[in-house]
């Protein structure tokens, strides 16, 4: 009896060695895979931050072939590029141009937020109030509506753009922030994501709720807007980076004003200019969504595993 006793712990520690070393492997050549595939997506960011601090001429004889065959329109480059990670003298004139020495392109950052702020804000706000209402009264109307989103969501903002741009000359608002706004304060994607969520907060939560007298509006701001916090934190992020690297928009819209141009348009005209300086203001222009990522990475996970995960 002890012996096959013994016999089967040892099977059993056999059994439990074989799989640690199992998924030891696993890990071993996932990591194999995923450090070039992590190494190519960061290796522009990397290269941006740090080349910000060269000096303009060590900038030209690293980079200048390919600026200078882009100015020419093109072609083949017969010499090899050098790309280099390390500055050997750290400069920060391109910082100092930027931030003192230029106030315009201070002007395009802050134009930045004054367009994708609002966006954000009231966008979160019409969104909730629209998922609640889709996420609790069910109604024929309702399901046309809501799939009617889905479709609006789908299509890519070119399409829409040319709509867009013929009802903002009809209410006088081209050449303004509101063409760019109130478009993007009414854009589906929030609802959608926000009406997946809340339908997923359980009946019995509503049902105690009711049995206690609770109100359609305390619902909403006390029971509903609580417990989608990470969604709203995610779909906030999510519309804030899709903002803020927005460039079709301010082209068309604001075509005759460029002087209301967000730092992402006026981004191309630096690079024709000074590509130390560009190298600058793209890492300036990059701090604002790296800080929202890092500072919100669990609430981005959490409200997209959670809203991806319910039905329609």
């Amino acid at each position: 009896m002890k012996t096959e006793q013994t016999k089967r712990t040892k099977r059993f520690f056999t059994y439990n060695r074989s799989l640690k070393i199992k998924k030891g492997l696993y890990a071993f050549f996932a990591l194999l895979l995923l450090i070039p595939v992590a190494v190519a997506f960061l290796a522009p960011t990397v290269l941006t931050i740090t080349n910000s601090f060269m000096d303009k001429s060590e900038i030209t004889a690293n980079y200048g072939l390919i600026f200078e065959d882009a100015a020419l329109g093109g072609g083949y480059i017969s010499e090899r590029v050098n790309l280099k990670l390390i500055p050997d003298i750290v400069s920060f004139s391109q910082y100092n141009t930027f931030l003192i020495k230029s106030p315009q392109y201070l002007l395009k950052f802050w134009n930045s937020m004054i367009l994708v702020l609002p966006i954000v804000v009231f966008q979160i706000l019409i969104a909730l109030g629209a998922a609640y209402c889709f996420a609790r009264f069910k109604s024929r109307f309702r399901s046309f509506v809501f799939f009617f989103y889905i479709i609006l969501m789908m299509m890519p903002y070119q399409v829409t753009l040319v709509p867009n741009y013929m009802v903002a000359d009809f209410l006088g608002l081209l050449e303004t922030r509101w063409s760019i706004i109130l478009p993007g304060i009414f854009s589906p994607f929030s609802v959608f994501i926000l009406t997946k969520y809340m339908r997923r907060i359980p009946k019995a939560v509503i049902e105690a709720a009711k049995l206690d007298g609770v109100g359609e509006w305390s619902m909403f701001t006390r029971i509903f807007v609580p417990m989608s916090k990470s969604t709203i934190y995610s779909v906030a992020i999510l519309v804030f980076i899709d903002y803020w690297n927005m460039v079709e928009q301010p082209l068309v819209l604001l075509r005759a004003t460029p002087d209301l141009h967000p730092l992402s348009v006026f981004l191309s005209q630096i690079n024709a200019g000074d590509v130390g300086l560009a190298f600058a203001v793209a890492t300036v222009y990059m701090v604002p969504t790296l800080l929202l990522f890092l500072y919100s990475e669990d609430y981005l996970i959490e409200g997209i595993s959670y809203a991806g995960g319910v039905k329609a």
